[in-house]
């Protein structure tokens, strides 16, 4: 309900700036635009409805979630713009103000008889509103159309190498596959997956780190979509914790789901991974959303008593997590969650929410990597944050 109610206050104000600043009086003008307006509400509530549509039906989420990101961009645009707006109408009311008209010369003094002129001109001021809507329109149309290319290209691989203390020599070079926040959905289906996975199976991983949100939707709704990730393929197994948006769609039925897709599901648990004669710890913790429905994350359970001679890796889907297992000595949490803020500016408001909004970071001397996800949620748009995967390669520091 909060959030249709702002949503129903964005639209006014995107109705007043629009509509009625910048249409003349004529009736049919209007009723357009408000058949319009009607329309775009009608497809941001059809967005919400997601997978409770039926599947051959799924694909009218599309143009309520492009809405939903040329709304934004249209909102913050015009709020910008609010402030050159102002000052050039200020410009235009001091041009506007009376002016002498004749001056007499009286004992030395001067008399100033104003002109009648109005105080503001309509015409101006139509003018720059429609201006102002104009480039607020081709600003987010364009950065809608870029973002959702980005939304949809392949992710890009990452490669980075990671100095590890602890790390044996003869476990140097072991190479962990980060993926997270696959979303698949409505909109993001099969042959994205299988996108994914000829990624993954390229990196030739010794270990396969999925670090929460693959579904978006109930499993047994996707799970043709779902069945490429059977055949992922890490040298030591393929690894996963939960997201938030398993608990949303029902964290049982997935992580069951998650079992015959031959991920190992880690729920505040650890396993040894041996390497080169050389071994780590890769441990997982279940998502703090977990903390809602009486399963929370517990870092005493999957990281208290364990040998201290070697490093441990922890998988955590969002990076907050690191507050709570820092005190257990972790050399390095891999998540996601965040997207990269997936559409600026909003990596400035998660970096509110989150330690670490992308890439590499520090909290409480545990080094954090944040990976922006290989999918989307939402707007199938990205603006400033690419789709990704990782390879990421411990090196010894002995």
């Amino acid at each position: 309900m909060i959030a249709f109610a702002i949503a129903a206050l964005v639209h006014l104000y995107l109705w007043k700036r629009l509509v009625r600043d910048t249409l003349t009086s004529a009736r049919r003008q209007r009723t357009g635009a408000i058949g319009v307006a009607v329309a775009l509400v009608v497809l941001l509530a059809t967005a919400s409805l997601g997978d409770r549509l039926p599947s051959g039906l799924q694909w009218l989420t599309l143009p309520g979630w492009v809405w939903l990101a040329v709304m934004f961009y249209l909102l913050v645009m015009l709020v910008l713009l609010e402030v050159p707006v102002l000052v050039l109408r200020r410009i235009q009311a001091r041009r506007a103000r009376p002016v002498p008209a004749s001056t007499s010369a009286q004992n030395g003094s001067v008399d100033s008889v104003p002109v009648s002129v109005p105080d503001h001109d309509p015409g101006r001021r139509l003018l720059l509103r429609r201006g102002a809507a104009i480039t607020a329109g081709t600003v987010a149309v364009g950065l809608t159309g870029f973002g959702m290319t980005r939304a949809y290209r392949p992710p890009t691989i990452k490669r980075y190498d990671i100095p590890m203390a602890r790390l044996a020599r003869r476990a140097d070079g072991l190479r962990l596959a980060v993926l997270a926040d696959l979303h698949v959905g409505p909109l993001l289906g099969t042959g994205q997956v299988e996108r994914m996975v000829e990624i993954v199976n390229g990196l030739d991983a010794d270990v396969v780190a999925v670090v929460g949100d693959v579904v978006t939707s109930e499993p047994g709704r996707v799970r043709e979509s779902l069945l490429p990730l059977s055949r992922m393929r890490g040298r030591h197994g393929v690894f996963y914790v939960t997201g938030n948006h398993e608990y949303y769609v029902g964290v049982e039925a997935w992580t069951e789901a998650a079992d015959e897709l031959g991920l190992r599901v880690l729920r505040n648990e650890r396993v040894e991974i041996a390497h080169g004669g050389g071994a780590i710890d890769l441990a997982g913790v279940d998502d703090v959303t977990g903390s809602q429905h009486a399963d929370a994350p517990d870092c005493v359970k999957a990281l208290a008593g364990r040998a201290q001679d070697r490093p441990v890796v922890l998988m955590a889907h969002q990076p907050v997590a690191v507050r709570d297992a820092a005190p257990y000595g972790v050399g390095l949490q891999l998540s996601g969650h965040t997207h990269g803020g997936q559409m600026f500016p909003f990596n400035h408001l998660v970096g509110l929410q989150q330690p670490v909004v992308s890439g590499f970071g520090e909290v409480d001397g545990t080094p954090v990597y944040v990976t922006n996800g290989a999918g989307f949620w939402g707007p199938p748009v990205r603006v400033g944050a690419d789709p990704d995967i990782t390879l990421l390669t411990l090196r010894s520091t002995a």
